[in-house]
């Protein structure tokens, strides 16, 4: 028998609708999730719901349960925390992670979910996917002690890159962002802050979060010589300038691109995505990161909400998606 649920589309760009959804029965080594709590990528998925993502980058864009193709219909998502109905033994009534999107039950293979850690509360888990980033992120800095370090964009993901920096003995983190009131949020995480114009320079290490060409900018002004940028921003369709006049190559200056989407080079021989993602879920035992849950929702009023979140009406760092119980 199947059962029946709902799953947010993106009908067309800037026009979201929820619809019903059959799911088919679990088979061996598979699972029946029912969710609890789903994040909303503000960066990404306010990108896909524009119709932002450039062609060449569909199939890399691509969400690991994602159903249609950009720019719509399209099915979109990958923070999504749920309890399992269905399923093996060792897995039945756990609360699990998932990449999957907005939908109040679904079926997938059992490896897909990462069991959620009895310390981390199922509403800050959907964390986790942006906290994995910050991982990856810092295993590609490979920042050491004592680094001073700049986190240049206060959303969700250089929140996250600053909360796991401050553990980092001796090292001097200030979150660098344009909007004042982030500096409650820096407070809460434990790091310093400065709108860009004060912010402190000499970094040797540069996280880049912001996705503006300002912000890009302001990065490299705040290097020491021989330091580095790692750059975390995706702008989808949009041609950014790089400033690499004046001193950028007689300062020995560097900008990195790091992605989530592969594990990075650092640790590709060691690690897996499974044991990257069982990190980030067990780094989230710390409270400090419950200040990035800034807003939560009914998943009914989804098709009302993402249109204000991509039109800048909801400033929220983590909108997170609350789903009935039955």
């Amino acid at each position: 028998m199947e059962f029946k649920a709902r799953a947010f589309w993106l009908r067309s760009p800037g026009q979201g609708e929820i619809r019903p959804v059959e799911v088919a029965p679990p088979a061996d080594g598979e699972v029946l999730v029912r969710t609890l709590y789903s994040g909303i990528s503000r960066g990404t998925e306010t990108l896909v719901f524009r119709g932002g993502v450039p062609k060449s980058q569909y199939r890399a864009m691509r969400a690991p349960f994602q159903e249609g193709e950009f720019p719509g219909p399209v099915k979109y998502g990958y923070l999504n925390v749920g309890i399992v109905e269905q399923g093996p033994p060792a897995l039945l009534g756990r609360t699990v992670f998932c990449l999957y999107p907005h939908q109040t039950r679904y079926v997938v293979p059992t490896d897909a979910v990462t069991p959620v850690p009895d310390e981390v509360p199922p509403g800050r888990a959907v964390l986790a996917g942006t906290v994995e980033t910050a991982v990856n992120a810092l295993w590609d800095a490979a920042p050491m002690v004592g680094d001073r370090v700049a986190v240049v964009g206060a959303g969700m993901v250089g929140c996250c890159v600053a909360r796991l920096l401050a553990a980092i003995p001796g090292t001097r983190v200030e979150l660098v962002d344009v909007d004042p009131a982030r500096a409650d949020t820096a407070r809460a995480l434990g790091v310093g802050f400065a709108v860009p114009e004060r912010a402190a320079g000499e970094c040797d290490l540069v996280v880049h979060a912001s996705a503006t060409e300002e912000g890009l900018t302001r990065s490299l002004e705040l290097l020491a010589d021989e330091g580095t940028v790692l750059e975390l921003s995706w702008y989808g369709d949009r041609r950014v300038g790089v400033p690499l006049g004046e001193a950028f190559h007689s300062r020995r200056l560097v900008v990195r691109g790091s992605q989530v989407g592969a594990v990075s080079q650092a640790r590709r021989a060691r690690r897996t995505f499974a044991d990257r993602l069982s990190l980030a879920l067990r780094l989230l035992a710390d409270p400090a990161f419950d200040a990035l849950i800034t807003g939560e929702h009914a998943f009914a009023e989804l098709p009302r909400v993402l249109p204000r979140l991509a039109a800048g009406e909801l400033s929220s760092l983590c909108l997170r998606i609350a789903y009935e119980s039955g």
